[in-house]
């Protein structure tokens, strides 16, 4: 397949699309947490991996990490891209209330304060400590995938996420207190519990 992704082949090019969009997107949609975002982060993933596609290398497992890899870059340039629009949007004048829609959405506010929540965790984290957590704990590449995805050693990897659930342990410990009383989990001690893949063998 690697072969025939780096010649231009379409047919393979969709067959990859199909094999792997959903856990672009999933990937994309935990480090945005915006459903919209993560389309256009899946979007531009799969365009600049056939502008690049002869930077596929022929030998080689699956195509899964080089494409996180991709999605990685996206969705933090999408994640600072956001941050602008809120500064700006900020500094604009205040409108006045608008019509409460909650019964519309009701279906989706569970999903959309576990998102938040999870980004609030992730936000206090560096750039690099997000990545690395991204892709081994939810998008399940092990480490050596995951270095391949970033382009660093697999011992950076290992440090990396070492330090990313150390953080989070400390951000858990202190939010439980607070959290506890509603019988919730905190966001960041769901993401300290997580196994993740080893190496294979």
């Amino acid at each position: 397949m690697r072969r025939r992704v780096r010649d231009g082949d379409r047919e393979v090019f969709g067959q990859l699309y199909e094999e792997f969009a959903r856990a672009v997107f999933n990937h994309a949609l935990r480090m945005t947490g915006d459903r919209s975002t993560a389309e256009d982060v899946m979007s531009e993933t799969f365009l600049t991996a056939w502008r690049h596609r002869t930077r596929v290398r022929e030998d080689g497992g699956t195509l899964l990490p080089w494409l996180l890899g991709i999605a990685t870059h996206k969705a933090d340039n999408a994640r600072r891209g956001a941050w602008r629009r809120q500064l700006f949007l900020a500094r604009q004048p205040r409108q006045g209330p608008v019509e409460d829609f909650a019964p519309q959405v009701a279906g989706r506010i569970d999903d959309v304060r576990r998102l938040r929540a999870v980004q609030a965790s992730l936000g206090r984290l560096r750039q690099q400590e997000r990545e690395v957590l991204a892709l081994c704990v939810w998008s399940g590449l092990d480490y050596r995938e995951t270095a391949e995805a970033l382009g660093i050693p697999v011992g950076t990897v290992r440090s990396r996420l070492s330090r990313a659930r150390k953080k989070l342990a400390r951000l858990a410990e202190e939010d439980t207190e607070r959290r506890a009383a509603h019988g919730e989990m905190t966001s960041a001690a769901a993401l300290v519990v997580v196994p993740v893949r080893k190496e294979l063998t």
